[in-house]
């Protein structure tokens, strides 16, 4: 059984939620977990793994643009390509800090995560094949206004 609240696994007998405090009774207690709930761990999980994977894409643009492209500038790479591309890898390194900021937070039920996650998961859809799936996994998860009312509850509860 699972609190009303703020979702959090109850005792059997339990007269009061650990997580939140909120007294039980018949009414408070729901006999399954709800669907933010269900879903709002695995996508924590799943921001903080591509914040990996974009912060070693960001490594290896970095890598790619300030120590393998300018020798071969003197070959007929341009000049500017080497630049571009150590910008384009400090870009990379924002989106990998949100995504692991997104993560955590979402784990932790910070109030300003659900926003975070829409805002990267928007961005993430250009980003096919995995970007695109855990961006449109993210905006079913978080969207509903049923959504949004749930995770204000438990970020207030946490």
């Amino acid at each position: 059984m699972y609190c009303d609240q703020c979702g959090a696994p109850l005792a059997g007998e339990a007269r009061f939620c650990r997580n939140c405090g909120k007294a039980l009774g018949n009414v408070a207690v729901m006999s399954s977990e709800s669907r933010l709930s269900r879903h709002l761990r695995m996508l924590g999980i799943l921001w903080i793994a591509a914040g990996a994977i974009n912060f070693l894409a960001a490594g290896g643009a970095w890598l790619a643009g300030r120590v393998i492209l300018p020798p071969l500038v003197s070959h007929g790479v341009p000049g500017f390509v080497p630049t571009l591309v150590a910008s384009i890898a400090a870009l990379i390194l924002v989106k990998a800090v949100a995504c692991l900021a997104a993560g955590w937070a979402l784990l932790e039920r910070e109030s300003w995560a659900r926003l975070l996650a829409i805002v990267l998961a928007i961005v993430s859809l250009f980003n096919f094949p995995l970007g695109t799936a855990l961006g449109i996994y993210t905006l079913w998860v978080l969207l509903p206004t049923q959504a949004d009312e749930e995770y204000r509850r438990m970020a207030r509860a946490a």
